[in-house]
């Protein structure tokens, strides 16, 4: 029974590992605009979000890690026909504002920056564009 033990402490260590890789989503897409992201601008280009529960990455298509921020999850009723990115287009700006993967009702959702919210507050027209985006592996 001693021995017994530490073999199922190490089995159940590895499937927490590995059900905690298995969450982690990365969706690639080429955006042909320059955007924001939190409060810092990227040019139009193409990317890799990566998120693993709150935390998104940003990543260039040099595979250089460009910022880590926290996102929200967010809900729809019904499970998204694309994988997507949603973003907010204010006042000649382009801000991220969710990330969505083909088949799941829970996708992510990004913070306002400040500028978005300055933006809102001065009742600037905004409309949604989508960007079609792949998942990567």
């Amino acid at each position: 029974m001693k021995t017994l033990r530490p073999i199922l402490v190490v089995f159940a260590l590895l499937f927490v590992a590995t059900a905690a890789h298995a969450q982690q989503t990365a969706v690639n897409a080429t955006i042909p605009f320059n955007f924001v992201v939190g409060d810092r601008a990227y040019p139009a280009g193409e990317y890799t979000f990566q998120s693993n529960g709150a935390l998104l990455r940003v990543v260039d298509s040099d595979k250089s890690q460009l910022g880590i921020l926290m996102s929200n999850a967010c809900e729809s009723v019904t499970p998204s026909s694309d994988t997507k990115l949603v973003f907010q287009r204010m006042g000649g700006y382009y801000f991220l504002q969710q990330i969505w993967v083909a088949g799941d009702t829970r996708g992510r959702e990004l913070p306002k920056s400040n500028t978005e919210t300055r933006l809102a507050k001065s009742h600037v027209d905004s409309d949604s564009v989508i960007v079609a985006a792949n998942i990567t592996r």
